[in-house]
């Protein structure tokens, strides 16, 4: 192993420097890797009670293209975030 010495440098102002290396090196990971949030689905009652529409308004939507729909089966979805992201949207038009 080698010996690394620190002549004039006091504990404290070690302490120092490796503290802020280790804050840069944590702020450049936090900008490289983001956590992606889960994609929440939801089925058609859930979807109707979160927009506060019936029904036959939620399968219009799916007819018009506003929302899309997800079949597993005999069971229908509907993304969150997709729903987030069409109504946030259609709020700026």
């Amino acid at each position: 192993m080698e010996s690394i010495q620190f002549i004039g440098t006091s504990p404290n102002a070690l302490a120092n420097l490796i503290d802020e290396k280790i804050k840069s090196q944590l702020d450049e990971l936090k900008t490289k890797f983001t956590l992606k949030e889960p994609d929440d689905f939801l089925t058609r009652k859930e979807t109707a009670e979160l927009l506060k529409i019936s029904y036959v308004c939620l399968h219009d939507w799916c007819n018009k293209g506003i929302l899309h729909p997800y079949k597993m089966g005999n069971k229908t979805y509907f993304s969150r975030k997709e729903i987030t992201e069409t109504m946030f949207n259609s709020n700026k038009q």
